[in-house]
């Protein structure tokens, strides 16, 4: 028979009431004493920004454009470049993250190799929303900016729909200028008496031409619409609102699409979240009232989930409106100084805009970019009151 080891009592001395104590404290002191730094440096900051931004800070600098001059310069060109990145970023993130989440959750595969896919699927999801996001530039570069190469270059795109050449003269009035229709392949048109021809505003007229010795028209209404032959245009061209080429080039879509990359993970975790937070007993009352999977989603799962799924999509946008590093691969523009005007327009962002001022020598476009940090700031809280604001709205409607 084998002998069996004896036991050792170990016995554990108490601690001190006294010394429990003063550990306690001193780890009240330590917490209380970081936060306390935490909040400091935090406010010293912001309060820097403010004293510098404020001064600045007027109806000018938001509806102003970019410009050399720092008393002339503004944000209005990078706000609205901004709304429109992140407008159709959602138009774009939402509908593939909630469905997405809804797959997961709601349609869980029965059989053993699917499950382990699914779960492994669930893990590149969580992998993805920690990639640092100047990766998903370089992504967004290649895949949506150039299209991998596939459709041509951004000069000579492979498809272009909505957009009219034509080749510019300059008229005998030295303020207008006179749009001729080139021809299909790009080639100048020659100008020909009566032909019609449009202003810059794309108004019809017909064409009056003059020979190259002749003197110079005095009627200003005839001068706008003459043209000295012999005149060298240069081509220009107009696009419609529903303009869209392959590539997409260095466009506002090419900016939302690589900022989905950015965003869709955290709207799919969040959504995911928020459907698996109702309650199953919802979900096994509706089964057993006769509705289908589809119609327990439709009307029992999606309404409860609503409140989580749409603050963590306005979080989303949040995160989406102040990255900078992604934009600044995929937009190409620091300066600009008109107003985007569509899906297939340049653009800027706020967060370029101001690394552009803060890049600066000049000491006044620092504090242009402390100004645009505060309007930033101001936006961001907005989103993020918006968010809370409408979690309690709809937790109210469901209750």
């Amino acid at each position: 028979m084998s002998r069996e080891t004896p036991i050792e009592t170990v016995r554990l001395e108490p601690i001190p009431a006294s010394r429990r104590r003063a550990i306690e404290r001193s780890f009240r002191i330590l917490c209380t004493t970081v936060s306390l730094l935490s909040v400091v440096l935090l406010v010293t900051l912001i309060g820097a920004i403010l004293f510098q931004g404020l001064p600045r800070l007027s109806w000018n600098f938001i509806t102003g454009m970019s410009s050399r001059d720092p008393s002339k310069a503004g944000i209005l060109g990078a706000l609205i470049g901004s709304a429109l990145v992140c407008i159709t970023c959602a138009a774009a993130t939402l509908p593939i993250g909630v469905a997405t989440a809804i797959f997961l959750e709601e349609y869980r595969p029965q059989r053993r190799w699917l499950n382990v896919l699914h779960r492994q699927l669930e893990l590149l999801i969580s992998n993805l929303a920690g990639v640092p996001s100047v990766v998903y530039g370089l992504l967004g570069l290649s895949a949506f900016v150039h299209l991998f190469g596939l459709f041509g270059t951004i000069q000579e795109p492979f498809f272009e729909i909505g957009v009219r050449r034509y080749h510019q003269y300059e008229s005998e009035a030295d303020d207008r200028m006179i749009l001729i229709p080139a021809e299909r392949d790009g080639a100048a048109t020659a100008p020909v008496a009566g032909m019609t021809v449009y202003t810059s505003d794309l108004r019809s007229f017909a064409l009056r031409t003059i020979d190259q010795d002749a003197p110079r028209v005095e009627d200003p209404k005839a001068a706008r619409r003459t043209i000295r032959l012999g005149t060298v245009g240069s081509p220009t061209r107009r696009t419609a609102w529903y303009y869209l080429r392959l590539p997409f080039g260095y466009t506002v879509l090419a900016g939302a699409l690589t900022l989905m990359l950015v965003v869709l993970p955290v709207v799919i975790i969040a959504s995911q979240e928020a459907v698996r937070a109702v309650p199953g007993s919802l979900r096994a009352a509706a089964l057993g009232l006769g509705c289908t999977r589809w119609q327990v989603v439709r009307s029992v799962t999606l309404p409860s989930a609503t409140p989580g799924i749409m603050t963590g999509a306005i979080l989303a946008m949040s995160r989406a409106i102040g990255e900078a590093a992604p934009i600044l691969l995929v937009s190409g523009v620091l300066y600009l100084s008109s107003v985007p005007k569509g899906l297939m327009s340049e653009y800027t962002v706020m967060p370029l805009q101001i690394f552009q001022w803060a890049d600066d020598h000049e000491r006044e476009f620092a504090d242009l970019a402390a100004s645009g940090i505060i309007v930033l700031l101001v936006l961001l809280t907005l989103m993020n009151l918006s968010a809370v604001l409408v979690r309690q709205r709809a937790q109210r409607r469901l209750h």
